[in-house]
């Protein structure tokens, strides 16, 4: 059991190491909304993609089904 704590212990540290490596999305000098600017747009750019998309999906689904109904009877 002490040889699994130890695997543990040294795992947890190497973690923290590589998570200090790690450029965050928000600039810590900065306070309240400000803070995360950087994470809040890049949030919207996903969405705004996702709904763009989404949209193209759906009209060719609707082109593809009117498509195929209007070949089989």
């Amino acid at each position: 059991m002490p040889g699994f704590i130890k695997y543990i212990v040294r795992f947890v540290g190497e973690v923290r190491g590589e998570l200090s490596k790690c450029s965050w999305p928000w600039d810590p000098k900065e306070h309240g909304a400000r803070k995360y600017r950087e994470l809040i747009d890049s949030t919207t750019v996903v969405v705004i993609a996702m709904l763009l998309l989404s949209g193209y999906i759906a009209f060719w689904d609707f082109v593809m089904v009117k498509l195929v109904g209007w070949l089989v009877p």
